[in-house]
């Protein structure tokens, strides 16, 4: 019974020798561990003096600490007596009578990261909302004070106010948007949605700011392209986001590339799920690979400035990964420095059963 508990569950003598080690033990600390001090397995000093205090008679302990090999983790360990009555103790533990420690360790990595990220979420979400504040407190002083008579700078200074009233109301939208994507997340949407329409509707609307620049938006997508099951609002921020988010980065006169296509993924044994993909590619800078892995976090930003300056929130790819969850899809990056960035997102597509085969439906089949 020991050997299946998920838990690393430890016995450990009188002598602080271990006396077993169950597999979720032995495959964290290694088969080698039984028989042998809990100090060769275990240094941790905190840990180590809660099992000495435990043993000379304390009551039961909780101890938090990290193993920060091969992958940092924490765990919350639980210290436990159980003293065994009879006569035949022999100082050693492995008499009748005695007292053994049951350490028990349970990984509490995810729910540390969790709080970490709320934590930063909070700071970094009343730091975004603090700063544009605070320049528009100082200029309703200044145009209520030395600048009530100046009619140039207060056009300059009201200028100023409504950029930055428009920055709180981004961050706000987009706080929101979150909260009612992550809330959702676990209901699959069961609606069809035409992902080639939604693409050509999300270039349009930003043809004219990436003219500005003279960059090109391209779309490439086949004449019959597969449904997705998905919700066409949603997606509609999806690729809205991924697109402005390149448009920003891309050099002048440049283009980006919104490529759909189908996809059917390697079967693997079992009958493979249509899947469509839509990539947006742009030919920026590029993002160093040490990076990619947090792209995704809330407020996360290569580089903090250039981002702000480019009216960006830090929230647009937070979005976009939780809608992508949402609809059992998959989100990648790739990107080369001096090269640019290509952002892939994998849907569903809706099918039909036909004889025991999955169709994919297209725009013009029947409902």
């Amino acid at each position: 019974m020991l050997e299946a508990l998920h838990d690393p569950l430890i016995l450990i003598a009188s002598d602080r020798r271990v006396t077993l080690a169950n597999l979720a033990a032995r495959g964290l600390f290694g088969e080698r561990m039984t028989d042998r001090d809990l100090a060769a397995t275990l240094r941790n000093p905190h840990l180590l003096g809660a099992v000495d205090a435990v043993m000379a008679g304390g009551a039961s302990r909780m101890v938090e600490f990290t193993l920060p090999v091969p992958v940092e983790r924490v765990f919350e360990a639980r210290v436990k007596p159980f003293r065994r009555g009879g006569s035949g103790g022999n100082g050693s533990g492995d008499g009748a009578g005695g007292t053994i420690i049951i350490l028990t360790l349970h990984d509490i990595t995810a729910i540390k990261r969790s709080e970490q990220m709320r934590a930063d979420f909070v700071a970094n979400a009343s730091h975004e909302l603090r700063t544009p504040l605070a320049t528009l407190l100082g200029f309703i002083e200044t145009l209520r004070g030395p600048a009530r008579d100046d009619a140039e700078a207060r056009d300059r200074f009201l200028g100023i106010m409504h950029e930055q009233s428009r920055r709180m109301s981004r961050l706000v939208n987009d706080l929101l948007s979150l909260s009612k994507i992550e809330l959702d997340e676990h209901t699959t949407p069961t609606s069809q949605a035409d992902l080639a329409r939604i693409a050509r509707s999300a270039v349009a609307a930003l043809e004219l700011k990436a003219a500005s620049r003279k960059i090109k938006l391209v779309l490439d997508a086949p004449a019959s392209l597969p449904l997705v099951t998905g919700d066409e609002d949603q997606l509609t921020q999806v690729l809205q986001n991924l697109i402005d988010n390149a448009v920003k980065y891309t050099r002048d006169n440049t283009e980006v590339r919104v490529t759909l296509a189908p996809v059917t993924p390697a079967s693997g044994g079992r009958r493979p799920a249509p899947m469509v993909s839509a990539s947006v590619a742009d030919r920026g800078e590029g993002i160093d690979r040490t990076h990619l892995p947090r792209l995704t976090e809330r407020f996360y930003r290569v580089d903090a400035a250039r981002s702000r300056a480019l009216g960006g929130t830090g929230l647009g790819l937070a979005i976009v990964k939780h809608i992508v969850n949402r609809h059992r899809g998959r989100l990648t990056i790739e990107s080369e420095v001096g090269v640019g960035s290509t952002f892939t997102v994998l849907l569903p597509a809706a099918v039909s059963v036909d004889e025991g085969a999955q169709v994919p439906r297209t725009a013009g089949s029947a409902a």
